[in-house]
């Protein structure tokens, strides 16, 4: 078994931002991008908590999330590299942010995900989140995004 640790910040420094965008250039399924001034600008003066989890002291993956309005808590960003997937991190990520949020109050879950990532839309569902929310995309259906909730209270 491998050990698995996660680490969880609560404000974002400049050697964090560093650490997210290296990894996000390693996630295939991210065509666009986020600048670092992407980052400050969703991220600046909200509540949040960001998760970097590792395998063998080795960076596996993250998870971003953060508050725009009481009680409800934003799963906006994440990803596990290519290579560690299919070991349950995701889940694992997820699961320690639920707990987090609800130990700090928070009594809804919201995670937006597209119609394309199939295995992300199903693990949110067997996690118990409900569909809460659909933007529509004419012109491509797997660009529909999805916008889910779970009560965690």
């Amino acid at each position: 078994m491998y050990t698995t640790t996660i680490e969880r910040h609560t404000q974002l420094t400049d050697e964090l931002l560093q650490s997210i965008i290296n990894l996000t250039e390693q996630i295939p399924e991210f065509d666009r991008r986020y600048s670092p001034q992407d980052y400050f600008q969703r991220l600046h003066n909200k509540p949040l908590m960001i998760q970097i989890i590792s395998i063998e002291g080795e960076l596996a993956g993250f998870k971003i999330g953060y508050s725009e309005q009481s009680g409800l808590f934003y799963s906006w960003l994440g990803a596990i590299l290519p290579e560690f997937r299919q070991l349950g991190l995701a889940k694992t990520l997820l699961n320690d942010q639920e707990k987090w949020a609800k130990d700090n109050g928070y009594i809804t879950m919201e995670v937006t995900t597209y119609n394309r990532f199939s295995a992300m839309l199903q693990m949110l569902i067997q996690q118990g989140y409900k569909i809460a929310g659909l933007q529509k995309n004419e012109l491509e259906i797997n660009n529909n995004k999805l916008i889910l909730n779970k009560n965690i209270n």
